[in-house]
């Protein structure tokens, strides 16, 4: 792969890897305690369970990236989903930070010659570009049930993370002063 464009498509990954961790923690920062465990429904996954489920998954897949299939055989995936009585919101932050910190010690370190190199994920090859890709999906996904969340519990007092709704002109004449 051409190195600036290898060098560069790191670098995106790194930084979108850090706006999705960032929006999702602008959004539950937002909400109370008592709505970070709570569900919308029987079906429905709490922000705590989404962000249990996202390190989770971080864990199994970075762990020894370019050497061991991404799916460890010591991850319970099913576990990821449940929440246990005991488990205190400072319990679910730390294995979220724990999970982050796992990404980002195997993306930083890749070299634009590590992007064709093979990966397996569930015994499925993948190009390093094609499993960043697809956690990148992943993780956006994710992101997004949380902020929904968060937005849905926050409802009317909602602090938006992007342009506010009707604000588009508003946003577009800030920009344009900017430049």
């Amino acid at each position: 792969m051409n190195d600036p464009i290898g060098k560069h498509y790191l670098e995106d990954a790194l930084y979108t890897f850090r706006y999705y961790k960032k929006l999702a923690e602008r959004a539950f920062a937002q909400i109370g305690d008592e709505d970070f465990f709570k569900t919308l429904d029987e079906e429905s996954n709490s922000i705590a369970v989404n962000m249990k489920h996202m390190a989770g998954n971080m864990l199994s897949r970075w762990t020894d990236f370019l050497t061991t299939d991404g799916e460890k055989p010591e991850r319970n995936r099913d576990m990821e989903f449940v929440t246990l009585p005991e488990t205190t919101k400072e319990d679910v932050l730390a294995y979220w930070e724990k999970g982050w910190q796992c990404v980002f010690d195997a993306v930083e370190p890749l070299k634009p010659e590590d992007l064709m190199r093979t990966v397996t994920i569930r015994g499925q090859d993948h190009t390093v570009v094609q499993a960043i890709n697809r956690q990148l999906a992943h993780y956006a996904y994710h992101v997004g049930q949380i902020v929904y969340l968060a937005k849905h519990f926050k409802s009317s007092d909602w602090q938006s993370l992007s342009v506010p709704k009707n604000k588009s002109a508003e946003f577009n004449a800030y920009l344009e002063k900017k430049t």
